[in-house]
């Protein structure tokens, strides 16, 4: 047997954290088997479904990394197969038509729910053959009235639902339009899903989807249901705690890497291992080691891993994803050096890939002030002589480059009989317009000698203009 697992979100929305976990949890497992990924939009909510969110989910998809084996298939355009089946099911004796009014079935439940019951539909037109002409109606499934559903879960073991708790689904509104729990077991049939991982919340829909599937003589797949995801206060994850949206943790410089390494730990663990490489998950990946209690997000341990990340995958790869943010902020990379080499000098002093860009501006444009504290601080009057003696070492190198730059630094200090950061401080703030670089002979080694005199220059104004005021 092939594993063929599926992903099927509705585009309702953007793809956010619990379906993108669900998401990569179906893409381990089939990539852990050797099988194959599938893709389903499920858009039969067509009021609510917008492409927005369908180019949403795909872009989230595609920038996490998970590439599916074959789709994206839309239900909206397989309704010819559901009506073909449900026109099966009627002729079969297993589905029928019911006509009673939505406000007719809303009494009957207000009442159940008035004596404590749990609100159903009671059946009424379940073997009734006096049809009234004309007369809108739905298609109902005629759900066993005996015996009971075993649910086989990955997750949570062997779950038993008596069809008793269960009344006769709707598999076709009375505006013809196919049911979402219908399409789902059509979809997983044709498409030969073997494994469905999904969230808990589908638990109900579970038994429901068996007994059409077994009505219809269809192999049932076998489930994970995987619990929710918390905010760190221990209730529902939504935008109070923050980022929810895949693409919003992209916005913030979060990179792919650090945010699949996390999610796959919200839930699934192998040891005490934090850190896993993509290859590594397909590995050990297995659906019967993902427990069952709900997993709280802590972003926190996020930013460690997307350091961790920024820090040790190759620069080239990180730097793929830092180009979005710095075109995002405005910032030109033609007009400085390799992008690469400013990431090797930075990454251990950024969390994200947003903060990157925002503190590497300085080596692709002039800055336009200094920082306020940085410069009350440092460019002072007293500053200007090593300055001066700074800028003639560093014009007088024949060969730039780390090595020679510090030693001009501290050939400029040992003139002036002072300590090193008597020249350093002042000269990275005229460098950079701030107190915070990396080494100033890495930083200086990134930019053109003439940047470099220009903006010592400038420096120089600012102190001249500072002394006669």
């Amino acid at each position: 047997m092939t594993v063929v697992t599926r992903f099927a979100p509705s585009p309702t929305g953007f793809l956010h954290v619990g379906g993108a976990r669900t998401a990569l949890y179906s893409w381990l497992y089939a990539k852990s088997q050797g099988g194959k990924f599938v893709l389903r939009i499920e858009d039969t909510d067509i009021e609510r479904s917008t492409q927005e969110a369908i180019d949403a989910i795909l872009e989230g998809m595609q920038w996490l990394g998970l590439e599916w084996d074959s789709g994206p298939f839309y239900q909206t355009k397989r309704f010819e197969r559901y009506n073909q089946v449900i026109d099966q099911l009627l002729l079969e004796g297993k589905a029928y038509k019911c006509f009673m009014p939505a406000a007719e079935l809303d009494a009957i439940r207000e009442e159940q729910m008035n004596k404590g019951e749990k609100p159903r539909y009671p059946g009424t037109w379940r073997d009734r053959t006096d049809h009234p002409e004309g007369q809108p109606f739905a298609i109902r499934f005629k759900t066993p009235q005996t015996g009971s559903v075993i649910v086989k879960d990955h997750i949570r073991g062997n779950i038993e639902i008596a069809n008793t708790e269960l009344d006769d689904l709707i598999i076709r509104r009375s505006d013809g339009v196919p049911t979402y729990n219908f399409c789902v077991v059509i979809d997983d049939w044709d498409m030969d899903i073997t494994h469905v991982v999904r969230g808990e919340d589908h638990i109900n829909n579970t038994p429901r989807q068996i007994n059409i599937l077994q009505a219809l003589g269809a192999p049932i797949p076998e489930y994970a249901h995987v619990s929710m995801i918390l905010g760190d206060d221990g209730k529902k994850l939504s935008k109070r705690h923050g980022a929810v949206s895949v693409m919003q943790y992209r916005d913030d410089g979060y990179l792919p890497q650090a945010l699949l390494n996390y999610l796959v730990r919200l839930g699934w663990s192998h040891g005490d291992q934090e850190i896993f490489s993509l290859d590594e998950m397909i590995k050990l990946f297995d659906l019967d080691s993902i427990g069952q209690s709900a997993s709280a997000f802590n972003t926190d341990k996020l930013v460690w891993l997307n350091q961790h990340y920024i820090r040790s995958l190759p620069v080239s790869e990180v730097a793929g994803y830092a180009k979005w943010h710095f075109a995002e902020q405005g910032i030109d990379l033609s007009q400085g050096p390799a992008l690469e080499d400013v990431i090797a000098v930075q990454a251990e002093r950024v969390k994200n890939l947003k903060e990157l860009a925002q503190i590497s501006r300085y080596f692709y444009e002039d800055y336009e002030e200094f920082d306020a504290d940085a410069a009350k601080k440092h460019l002072r009057p007293v500053a200007k002589d090593a300055l001066v003696a700074v800028q003639a070492k560093l014009a007088a190198l024949t060969q730039w480059n780390t090595q020679t730059i510090h030693d001009a630094i501290n050939q400029a200090a040992e003139d002036l009989g002072v300590g090193m950061g008597k020249v350093g401080m002042p000269l990275r703030v005229a460098v950079t317009g701030s107190g915070n670089s990396p080494s100033l002979d890495a930083t200086l080694n990134l930019l053109k000698p003439e940047q470099i005199e220009q903006r010592i220059n400038k420096a120089l104004e600012y102190i001249a203009i500072r002394a006669n005021s």
